[in-house]
């Protein structure tokens, strides 16, 4: 997908899908805007901060597609195993925020490992059926060490508490499952049980707050001015929107502080009260490029573990902004999953260009086996 010759450029630099980098870059810059817009006008104290770390960790996704694809396989099981440990220093050394205890102090940064987790569980799950006899994928053997997987971190996660990420992780392992050709029944047979399972899980396992967050979704007006004050307040700045919007920097649910977190969780609701329906089409246009893109990504790969990683990124960036976008308008509970590139925040910028920067890995190792 490279638009540069190679007489103009480095070789390295000539091969890299260009058209995908400057479509991250284009809703990155998007994501600026609205979050100068958010500051009442002013690139302080976010649209700057965000532009510095867009930048930077797409350097980090450009250094990362250079890493061969075999070694991504090689290092998954070790680094699963250390972000894993990490998740246990959280619950006994974590620094808590929020109310949260999630990062780890390094002193040089804050480390939140259980968004590491959410790219390396792919290759986790990519790699441990990749080693598996195709001949054993439909049978118990196939299932339970893969539920151990992906049930250790997210139960971790949860404890933190973080259910967003929680269930993150496990959409993230349970879609590199179904695409390795787990049953179609198991899944089925799963969802079943969860549905019974859901009411259990609501007043026994969750927390007070994600509890009522769940009650609210069922019923957002029954506390309009308490728990459900943040989707109520979303929706009137979404529909406020109308088609067109009222325009940059006329937002006045946002500007007049009546959108909670317009600038993080809710910065879709910012968006589109100042840029309409039309600013939220072109938005899920361009994530559907870029998902489509990776998606190509997979079917070109030439081995197993290559197409599983490559389709389970993709899926990690459409559970990103689906979640999202459905929280913002109500469509599901407020799980505090950001909108990636355009929610104020380092950790999912982080995520996503890891994602991108080993789709462009695997891409590029398809490319190379192609020419030879």
């Amino acid at each position: 997908m490279s638009s540069l010759g190679p007489g103009l450029v480095p070789q390295p630099l000539a091969q890299l899908p260009w058209k995908v980098i400057l479509l991250v870059l284009a809703i990155g810059s998007f994501g600026l805007v609205v979050l100068f817009s958010a500051a009442g006008g002013n690139l302080y104290p976010w649209a700057w901060n965000q532009g510095v770390k867009v930048f930077v960790f797409l350097g980090m996704a450009i250094a990362l597609s250079r890493v061969p694809e075999r070694w991504w396989a090689l290092g998954t099981f070790p680094v699963y195993t250390v972000i894993l440990l990490m998740l246990f220093g959280v619950e006994l050394l974590g620094a808590v925020a929020g109310g949260s205890q999630r990062w780890l102090e390094l002193g040089f940064i804050r480390l939140q490992p259980s968004e590491l987790m959410k790219p390396v569980i792919v290759l986790t799950m990519a790699r441990f059926y990749e080693m598996l006899p195709v001949g054993e994928i439909r049978k118990f053997g196939a299932i339970w060490p893969a539920a151990v997987l992906i049930g250790l971190p997210a139960g971790l996660v949860m404890l933190q508490p973080d259910l967003g990420t929680a269930l993150m992780i496990t959409g993230c392992g349970v879609i590199v499952m179904f695409l390795a050709g787990i049953p179609l029944r198991l899944f089925i047979g799963g969802a079943l049980l969860l549905a019974v399972s859901a009411p259990l899980a609501v007043n026994f396992l969750l927390h007070d707050y994600q509890r009522n967050r769940v009650l609210i979704f069922m019923d957002p007006e029954s506390d309009p001015l308490g728990t459900g004050y943040h989707i109520s307040q979303s929706k009137i700045a979404i529909g406020s929107g109308g088609v067109f919007g009222k325009g940059f920097l006329n937002g006045t649910q946002s500007h007049l502080d009546y959108l909670p977190e317009g600038h993080t969780d809710f910065a879709l609701a910012t968006m589109m009260e100042e840029w309409g329906l039309m600013g939220g089409v072109l938005l899920i246009i361009a994530f559907g490029l870029l998902i489509g893109w990776g998606i190509n990504v997979g079917l070109r790969a030439k081995t197993r573990f290559g197409r599983l990683t490559a389709a389970g990124l993709s899926g990690t960036i459409f559970l990103y902004a689906s979640i999202n976008m459905a929280m913002v308008m109500g469509l599901a509970p407020v799980v505090g999953v950001p909108l990636p590139l355009v929610s104020f925040g380092g950790t999912a910028v982080m995520t996503i260009m890891i994602c991108l920067g080993i789709l462009m890995s695997i891409d590029r190792e398809s490319r190379r086996v192609t020419r030879w």
